[in-house]
């Protein structure tokens, strides 16, 4: 019998040979060349040393005969990563004395008390039975069962428990719809910017869930077993175990450098882990870069087979191999709502069939899919897919007619995506597949990005979407050709991560991709233009005075046409919209539609004329006013102190808002503070009316700041009685209001009430300007910050300055701008806040006696930089 000095004393050894063992084992394969074997090695021994610890501990902790220590799970495969649980099953035999669960408790201890993070479940046979009869989790660890010391009758008795209690079917059920929800879960996509290497689409866990229903079904354990079952080709195997390998890889690598468990690819360990591999940087991408793109590369490819594999383990298992089909011309069948190829060497015959396959998808109704044997055919012909292929008149014709189908385009050319066709087709876009933008508001790879963009263009031309965004619907439904606008979403970011500017590159490429398709020149040009000019619409909508006759009239020249006017608006919005969920709101959507219309005004040969738009804007006013009932003519106490530049910003209904807001207030003493629900349809829209200071625009940022609001826009005007008629748009960053009209009205009162209250004792308070608060900034703007930037230029009459800002989002910034503006006296006229996703990029309109002193211009720009970097 040990004393419990000796006990402690084994235990402090087996904790030092476990440590230093497992110490050991992960430093050989830091120091080693980054390979699969290394990984597979690293992950077996670790899983051996674990073994040998539990055996130890396992015959010092006194447990009663028959009863058996079980690996399950990830350990029970003899796989245990660097930082993973070790998750195990202490098995009993029925009706085990008390003692036996005194015992357990000891052995449970020991482990902790070594240094190993155990998952522990102590059940007897029958326990087992029921709890995998009840939880498919259960009967999943289960499966993969492996004794690791105790006595082998009773594990026997388990796995013979199991095998007998499997129901196939029911398994592979369960299991396909917890994929489903996983990948739900991580957003359909194995292109998330942070995937998990374990959970996402496309990683390891879609792996293990083909072996496990395959396990289940009595198919096999191994690639090599399914092979043999004729499940498999002996290509896809070898597809499997690479991609499977460096999954493996990369996990391990990821435990390693993050030095915990840690199964997500996030930006702050991405360039570490990719230094591991000895991977760096090239012209065009960063070393994290590099990584991903392989991790993105594997994961499609794990994607691909994952789907292939389980439609044949399901038609194993339901017996659907041998349902009647119906023939769909002479290549194709309809099997179950699938498209089946006629035979499985279809594409090697007969390449030009491969377009053809998606032309068949998209024109014959009640197909959900592709089949198995449709997916295998298309994943063993890509190296048919060569020059020679994308040079076929035939195959350009057949891609051709697919754009130039009635529907179907979305779901087509994203299958074309995910069976790699569409990068082996148009050459160009496979360099783009997989490929991180770290820009700060782009959420997608480009290729995801360009796919997603193509759909919002897609659902401008379809009626069920027409609620979404109406005058996009309006414009789409009077548009001919929408081919056009397709190409153009195909091609606008086509180009990214080569270096130098991609619109331009990417109209390189559009143009040679439209004349070997046979477009005329007319559409070619229009095609061109529309990828050489994609960031145009939104950068001058975003950042330049729509009110400037100028802006408006160098913008239509620029365009040429309403034709060119109205693809650029299209594929602007869709743009936007597919960067992220984040990026796009109403105040944008406003800002667009507002220069498109006086652009479309230009180009219809209207010039722009200041004063009859300012007299049809007064004339709008009035009419708003007299719906109101307001007496005649209240509105020429404030109109006879406003410049012309503010009738030039406002629309008709902000001017009549302002008209009867300031009603018989025009000479107040105090600020006034009167906010509504933005017509916009997003955010809020708020006046602030008040003798003017230095100080008043600083001060307005930092309570919106303070109140978790940010600043869409902000219109800034002094009356000639020297007061201040400031208009801002905001939206809320705390809340996402309510989807309910009631609700959302309610939401809105809210706000409304708190601004105009907090707003207006903020201003009356006074006192020295506080401290801005350092804001927090995200991970990834962490991972990949943006150097600030600022520009300070004349503007082209050289009567005020143009600021420009550009840097990473952070609560508290527009306040240090507004700080820095402030403390040199200079006048804000015009604030274009544009927030793209984590990055913005202000543009200010200004000016002040110190702009026009190089020596203190210089110091202001310091100032800022440092504001805008703090």
């Amino acid at each position: 019998m040990l004393t419990a000095t000796d006990a402690a004393a084994g235990v402090a050894l087996l904790r030092c040979r476990l440590r230093d063992g497992k110490a050991d084992l992960i430093e050989r394969f830091r120091t080693a060349r980054p390979t699969a074997l290394a990984a597979s090695r690293l992950i077996r021994d670790l899983a051996r040393h674990v073994d040998a610890t539990l055996a130890a501990l396992w015959e010092r902790s006194g447990l009663p005969a028959g009863a058996a220590l079980v690996a399950v799970g990830g350990y029970g495969r003899g796989e245990l990563f660097p930082h993973s649980d070790v998750d195990v099953l202490v098995l009993l035999p029925e009706g085990a004395a008390d003692p036996s669960r005194a015992a357990v408790e000891s052995f449970i201890a020991g482990c902790w008390d070594v240094g190993l993070e155990i998952g522990a479940s102590v059940r007897t046979l029958e326990e087992c039975r029921d709890e995998a009869a009840r939880d498919v989790t259960v009967q999943t660890a289960l499966l993969e069962a492996r004794l690791v010391c105790g006595t082998r009758r009773t594990f026997a008795a388990l796995c013979a428990a199991m095998a007998l209690a499997m129901d196939p079917k029911a398994f592979f059920v369960a299991k396909t719809l917890e994929m489903r929800q996983r990948h739900a879960k991580y957003e359909d996509t194995p292109y998330s910017l942070e995937p998990n290497c374990k959970e996402s689409p496309g990683g390891l866990r879609d792996l293990q869930v083909l072996i496990w229903v395959a396990r289940a079904a009595g198919l096999g354990r191994t690639w090599a077993e399914l092979q043999a079952r004729g499940l498999i080709t002996p290509l896809e195997t070898r597809q499997l175990q690479r991609n499977e390998g460096l999954l493996k890889l990369i996990r391990a690598r990821l435990h390693v450098v993050a030095a915990r468990r840690e199964d997500r690819l996030v930006f702050d360990l991405q360039t570490a882990v990719a230094e591991s591999f000895g991977h760096q940087a090239t012209r065009a991408m960063r070393v994290s870069e590099v990584l991903m793109h392989r991790y993105y590369w594997a994961a499609k490819a794990v994607t691909q087979l994952n789907q292939i594999l389980l439609l044949n383990i399901e038609e194993r298992i339901v017996g659907s191999q041998d349902a009647p089909m119906r023939p769909i011309g002479e290549h194709f069948y309809d099997r179950a709502g699938t498209l089946e190829v006629a035979s499985d060497d279809l594409y090697e015959r007969n390449p030009r069939l491969v377009l053809e396959t998606f032309l068949t998808y998209v024109r014959t109704p009640g197909l959900s899919g592709l089949s198995a044997r449709t997916l295998r055919a298309l994943y063993n012909s890509r190296t048919r897919m060569n020059a020679d292929f994308r040079r076929d008149p035939h195959n350009r014709a057949a891609f051709m007619r697919l754009l130039r189908e009635p529907s179907g385009q979305t779901h087509a050319l994203r299958l074309m995506n995910q069976t790699s066709v569409l990068g082996r087709y148009l050459w160009v876009f496979r360099r783009i597949v997989g490929q991180m933008q770290h820009d700060l508001f782009h959420v997608y790879t480009v290729d995801q990005h360009i796919l997603m963009v193509l759909r919002n263009v897609r659902r401008f031309f379809i009626p069920e979407h027409a609620h979404e965004y109406p005058f996009c619907s309006q414009l789409a439904a009077q548009w001919d050709r929408p081919y056009l606008l397709y190409i153009a979403a195909l091609f606008h970011d086509v180009a990214k991560g080569r270096g130098g500017d991609h619109s331009e590159l990417g109209g390189t490429e559009v143009r040679r991709f439209c004349r070997e398709h046979g477009l005329g020149r007319e559409d070619t040009a229009l095609c061109e233009f529309l990828v050489r000019s994609h960031l145009t619409m939104s950068r001058i909508a975003q950042k330049e005075d729509l009110s400037d006759p100028d802006v408006i009239q160098a913008f239509a020249a620029q365009v040429g046409d309403a034709r060119r006017l109205t693809a650029l608006y299209l594929l602007t919005v869709a743009d936007i919209r597919g960067t992220s969920p984040k990026v796009w709101n109403a105040w944008k959507g406003k800002l667009l539609e507002d220069l498109y219309r006086v652009t479309l005004r230009a180009l219809g040969g209207a010039q722009p004329s200041v004063d009859a738009e300012i007299e049809s804007r007064k004339q709008e006013a009035r009419q708003n006013l007299n719906l109101h009932s307001l007496p005649v003519g209240i509105e020429q106490p404030l109109w006879a102190t406003l410049e012309v530049s503010y009738f030039a910003r406002h629309d008709g209904s902000d001017i009549a808002w302002h008209a009867r807001t300031l009603a018989g207030r025009e000479k107040t003493a105090e600020a006034l503070v009167s906010a509504r629900p933005s017509p916009a349809g997003e955010g809020l829209q708020v006046l602030v009316y008040a003798p003017d200071q230095p100080d008043l625009f600083a001060r307005i940022c930092g309570y919106f700041d303070s109140g978790g609001f940010n600043i869409q826009d902000a219109k800034i005007h002094t009356t000639r009685a020297g007061y201040a008629l400031d208009t801002f748009q905001l939206t809320s960053s705390d809340l996402d209001p309510p989807t309910d009209a009631v609700a959302l009205q309610a939401h809105y009162r809210d706000q409304v009430s708190i601004v105009e209250s907090g707003l207006s004792s903020t201003l009356r308070r006074g006192g020295p300007l506080p401290e801005p608060r350092r804001g927090r900034v995200s991970r990834r703007v962490k991972s990949f910050p943006i150097p600030p930037r600022v520009t300070l230029k004349p503007d082209e009459r050289g009567q005020r300055f143009v600021l420009g800002v550009s840097t990473s989002d952070r609560a508290g910034l527009l306040y240090a701008i507004a700080r820095v503006l402030a403390r040199h006296r200079i006048n804000l006229q015009l604030a274009k806040i544009s927030t793209l996703g984590e990055r913005v990029e202000d543009t200010f309109l200004i000016d002040g006696a110190e702009l026009l002193k190089n020596r203190r211009q210089i110091e202001i720009e310091t100032e800022l930089l440092d504001a805008a970097a703090s």
